[in-house]
């Protein structure tokens, strides 16, 4: 788990500097997000807390249908258009940073002669792209969502295997419990300690019934 957690990471640290380069202010905060869930998910994992590791698996399928959106939103699905500025919260006319420095991409700083147009206006011509830019950030959603599934089914694991201890734990401990409870019931008979549980917790004391015949 925690090799995994380490790639999550690098993963989301890769994808969020190139995020911070374009200037793509919606995928800067979901990486933030994602790089904070993912340590706490770590943290739980080393310190034992499964609460932690369950909000883990939350993040996770909250953060499927984010990069689900961006895919949908590149290849422009459902009315949605690359061109506009959602991922810049409409602050500015940024796009992917990708789209000018992709590979093979040559960039080109075009100044206008026609009159009427500022002399410092200018215009950016990218030509010679080994693959388009809009297909890139598929790509880096699509290797998260990947990595995100098989991190969903590892937490489901590591949480079972948790519960599995705290069951186990909890099961060894009534039996000493039973056992002291008996070693004091032979010391002074019509002790207190089986009518006190049975008033207390009445299927706890149906427990205890159980456990006694597997010491018989």
């Amino acid at each position: 788990m925690f090799c995994f957690c380490v790639f999550l990471q690098l993963a989301a640290l890769e994808r969020q500097i190139f995020d911070f380069l374009g200037f793509q202010w919606a995928p800067i905060l979901g990486n933030f997000l994602q790089i904070i869930v993912v340590i706490l998910g770590l943290f739980g994992t080393i310190q034992f807390r499964p609460r932690y590791i369950v909000v883990y698996t939350v993040w996770t399928a909250l953060w499927v249908t984010w990069n689900v959106f961006i895919i949908c939103f590149y290849l422009e699905v459902g009315g949605l258009s690359k061109e506009t500025d959602l991922m810049t919260f409409n602050i500015s006319m940024h796009r992917s940073w990708w789209r000018e420095h992709g590979p093979g991409c040559i960039r080109r700083v075009v100044r206008p002669s026609s009159p009427g147009i500022l002399e410092d206006y200018s215009y950016v011509s990218v030509t010679g792209c080994i693959i388009d830019f809009q297909y890139l950030e598929v790509i880096h959603s699509a290797i998260q969502i990947l990595l995100s599934l098989v991190g969903f089914v590892y937490a489901c694991y590591v949480i079972s295997i948790f519960m599995e201890e705290e069951d186990s734990y909890a099961y060894h401990e009534l039996k000493e419990r039973l056992w002291c409870g008996q070693k004091c019931h032979q010391a002074y008979p019509g002790g207190f300690l089986s009518s006190a549980v049975a008033q207390d917790n009445p299927t706890r004391h149906f427990m205890e019934k159980n456990v006694k015949l597997q010491f018989l």
